[in-house]
């Protein structure tokens, strides 16, 4: 059943990476298509679109195969500037008093 759960949270990882580039792919093909709209222009935006979901799509599987997704969004995720907070935080209040 473990390993059932691995498997979703892998593939909402995989998503997660997809979107990615897919969304700055769309995003710029929506900014080309509204500066003046045409046939040309809407046909350049959606090739942006596929090229962001195709590279999503590569990116993706290639980290999944090598390190794992979830370990990939965790690592992007992380804050390592915050771990040591609390620490500095005790360390400058030990100081004052």
């Amino acid at each position: 059943m473990s390993n059932f759960f691995e498997i979703i949270m892998d593939i909402i990882g995989w998503l997660q990476i997809v979107a990615s580039p897919f969304l700055i792919g769309l995003g710029i093909g929506v900014l080309i298509y509204f500066s003046n709209q045409n046939n040309t222009n809407l046909i350049i935006a959606i090739g942006l679109a596929i090229l962001g979901l195709i590279i999503g799509i590569i990116w993706a599987t290639k980290i999944w195969k090598t390190k794992g997704s979830m370990w990939f969004v965790s690592q992007v995720s992380a804050t390592p500037d915050l771990d040591n907070l609390n620490t500095i935080d005790n360390e400058k209040n030990s100081r004052q008093h």
